[in-house]
């Protein structure tokens, strides 16, 4: 049991390739960013959750076993409730926490807020980080209600800075990739912030549940896409999608293993267009900024994330980042970079 005060600082990610396929069978390329959160936790002898974030400047506190207030704190607060439920922690807590990861453009600051309260929570050597993954899925999807997939909280668990995560979400595997050092990945707020709690993302799920109904199957990833004539409308455009990322995303682990960058932004092409026109997640300010990435010398660009705003991630030549960066950024005035 844990009992003294723990310090865990855990990144942000940002995912290559292979978006909206962690829930369908996919392998998927996320990696770390350099932005973190830093969290610190211990007992304060009470029946109160008491959390302070730097972030919001605000303190929130609320009985241990209080429902989700859809609010900032609880991401910390599910992952606590989790920690007591699985014996780590006994009563209240005080929980202060820093975090540098921007919120709501898609660079998994929720997941790394509850794999961070969970490993600060953790007896030493009780977890693994695959099922400190898993435990950290549990608190999205039952306790803050997003019907997530696995990549955020395996990539922010056990990734590793200058490498990418080759992660198969059947069975949670895994291959650490060192990225090239000839490869620059430059992530781009794009202002617009976006919400996975909200209408959007839950309808775009129901539409792939409705496709792996039809089809009998959850692993849309590796369906036989001659049976995809019995979808039609959005499950089908939907399976499309899952299944043509889930080969670009194999594609891109052999373009990362052999060195080469630009089958890697091929592919990256190929993902943003297929998020655009048959995911429908991206917007028009994102699809322009991907455009005008890639007409200023990006060999390759996309939507990051799950859509509807955030971020894209671009792959340039290092030699080029900086004056490739300050003509993207006169286009667009409103963007930062991000990692």
């Amino acid at each position: 049991m844990s009992t003294e005060d723990v310090t865990v600082r855990v990144p942000g990610r940002v995912n290559l390739i292979g978006e909206w396929i962690d829930f369908s069978g996919g392998t998927v390329l996320p990696m770390p960013i350099r932005s973190e959160i830093t969290l610190t936790r211990r007992p304060n002898g009470t029946d109160t959750d008491v959390i302070r974030s730097a972030q919001f400047g605000s303190e929130a506190r609320i009985g241990i076993d209080m429902p989700a207030q859809h609010d900032w704190p609880d991401a910390i607060r599910g992952a606590l409730q989790a920690a007591r439920a699985m014996g780590w922690i006994k009563g209240g807590q005080d929980v202060s926490v820093h975090s540098a990861i921007p919120v709501g453009q898609g660079l998994s600051s929720s997941a790394a807020t509850i794999v961070a309260a969970l490993k600060a929570s953790r007896p030493a050597g009780e977890t693994d980080d695959v099922s400190l993954a898993l435990a950290a899925r549990r608190v999205e999807n039952e306790f803050m209600g997003v019907p997530c997939g696995i990549m955020d909280q395996m990539a922010v668990a056990a990734g590793r800075r200058g490498h990418v995560l080759a992660l198969d979400t059947i069975d949670c595997s895994f291959e650490l990739l060192p990225l090239p050092e000839d490869w620059e990945i430059v992530v781009i707020q794009s202002g617009v912030r976006r919400e996975l709690a909200d209408g959007s993302y839950k309808a775009r799920q129901l539409e792939c549940r409705a496709a792996m109904d039809v089809l009998g199957t959850e692993d849309l990833c590796h369906a036989d896409p001659a049976q995809f004539a019995r979808l039609s409308g959005a499950p089908a455009k939907r399976a499309r999608h899952i299944w043509s990322e889930g080969r670009r995303s194999l594609e891109a682990v052999d373009a990362l293993k052999s060195r080469d960058r630009a089958a890697f932004g091929r592919l990256m092409v190929a993902s943003h267009a297929s998020l655009r026109d048959d995911m429908e997640v991206s917007l028009p300010v994102m699809d322009q900024m991907v455009e005008d990435a890639l007409a200023l010398g990006a060999e390759g660009a996309r939507l990051t994330g799950a859509g509807f705003g955030g971020c894209i991630v671009a792959l340039v030549a290092p030699d080029r980042v900086e004056t490739w960066w300050a003509a993207l950024q006169a286009r667009h005035p409103q963007i930062k970079r991000a990692d």
